[in-house]
C-alpha cells in the first residue's frame, strides 16, 4: 500500500470568490472527500466503519497557503497518515497544481462511538486503513 493517496479535484466555479480563488471553506471540504477517498483506497468505505460502530470527529484543523487556485485548476490533494494516537489520529494533506504545491494542511480526528457514547480507542478496522504514519512525499 502507497503511504501517500492522491485525490483529484477539478475546481468548481462555484468554489472561486470575488478574488479569484478558491474561497477558504472549500479546502476542508476538499480535505474531508480526500479523507474518505483515502480510508476506500485502503480498504475501509466510510459506510463499513459506521456500520461497525465508529465514525471520526474533527477536532482540529490547520492550514497553510502558499498559492491560490481557481476555477477550472485539475489539482490533486495528497493525503498521508501523519500520527496515530490512542484515540485520535492525524492526517496531512496537501493541494498541488502541476508539481507546485499550493496549500499545506492537518486535520486530527477523534474515533467517536455512532451510539453517542463517546470517544473510543482506535480499533484495528480504522488503524489498518490509516496505516504506519509516513510524510508526505515530494512533489
Amino acid at each position: 500500500m502507497a503511504d501517500v493517496f492522491l485525490h483529484p479535484v477539478n475546481v468548481r466555479y462555484l468554489e472561486v470568490d470575488a478574488q479569484g480563488v478558491v474561497f477558504n471553506s472549500w479546502y476542508l471540504a476538499y480535505f474531508d472527500d480526500a479523507m474518505t477517498a483515502f480510508l476506500l483506497d485502503r480498504g475501509l468505505p466510510y459506510r463499513r466503519m459506521t456500520e461497525a460502530g465508529y465514525d471520526v470527529q474533527l477536532v482540529r484543523s490547520e492550514i497553510d497557503w502558499k498559492a491560490g487556485i481557481g476555477w477550472g485548476d485539475e489539482v490533486v490533494v495528497a493525503v498521508s497518515t501523519a500520527k496515530l494516537g490512542r484515540t485520535s489520529f492525524a492526517l496531512d494533506f496537501e493541494v498541488r497544481r502541476a508539481g507546485e504545491v499550493t496549500c499545506t494542511g492537518r486535520t486530527v480526528y477523534v474515533v467517536i462511538a455512532t451510539d453517542g457514547s463517546g470517544k473510543r480507542e482506535i480499533p484495528p478496522l480504522i488503524a489498518d486503513a490509516l496505516g504506519e504514519p509516513a510524510p508526505l512525499l515530494p512533489v
